[in-house]
């Protein structure tokens, strides 16, 4: 009977088992290590990536706060030369204004009474002087009360500046206007046109004239 040894086949096919183990886990090493390589590498550059897009948003967020910054300047700038147009708008409308002020309250001042002093505060006058009589304040008010310019007089104090009048036939003006007073008025046309306050007093004036004529 004939005997076949086997042993030197099957340490080949246990040697070529191990062989192709071996192969394998060194195949699942690198292609683990490529896939780790790989993982790591992509990571890496979408860190870079977004590190590059924090730092072009972080200059633009500084860029665009120091447009904001600008414009607020330069808004508060715009605000400031409104605001000084506006006061040299209201200086240039005023300036007539003041004329046409001095010329009514000349026109209105009774004979019996001057004024020492005038000051304006917020749209009102308060008008500083002395009189003959306590008549005389009460027709400069009344002439006031009928301006176009003025409305709603009110004396603050009248009183007496000379308590030992002269009884001579002649007196003096320090002598006859011996009754100091203090009086307010509102002014109307401060809150209009100047050429339409005018119309309007020129129109009461050729009224007038013909209430007289008839």
């Amino acid at each position: 009977m004939t005997r076949i040894n086997l042993l030197p086949w099957r340490e080949m096919a246990r040697k070529e088992s191990k062989r192709q183990f071996i192969s394998i886990g060194i195949g699942a090493v690198i292609l683990m290590g490529a896939v780790i390589l790989y993982a790591h590498i992509h990571i890496a550059g979408m860190i870079s990536d977004q590190n590059s897009r924090n730092t072009f948003l972080e200059e633009e967020t500084t860029r665009i706060d120091d447009q904001i910054k600008e414009i607020k300047n330069l808004e508060t700038e715009k605000n400031n030369l409104l605001a000084r147009m506006n006061v040299i708008q209201q200086l240039q409308s005023r300036r007539s204004q003041v004329v046409h002020i001095f010329d009514e309250i000349e026109k209105k001042l009774p004979a019996g009474v001057y004024l020492t002093a005038m000051k304006q505060e917020k749209g009102e006058l308060i008008l500083n002087g002395v009189a003959e009589s306590n008549g005389d304040v009460s027709s400069f008010m009344r002439n006031l009360e009928a301006s176009d310019w003025f409305e709603s007089p009110w004396l603050e104090v009248i009183q007496s500046i000379n308590k030992s009048p002269d009884k001579s036939a002649e007196k003096t003006k320090e002598t006859r206007y011996n009754n100091q007073f203090t009086l307010h008025v509102k002014q109307t046309g401060s809150n209009e046109d100047d050429k339409e306050a005018k119309d309007k007093k020129d129109k009461k004036d050729k009224k007038n004239k013909e209430t007289k004529k008839t």
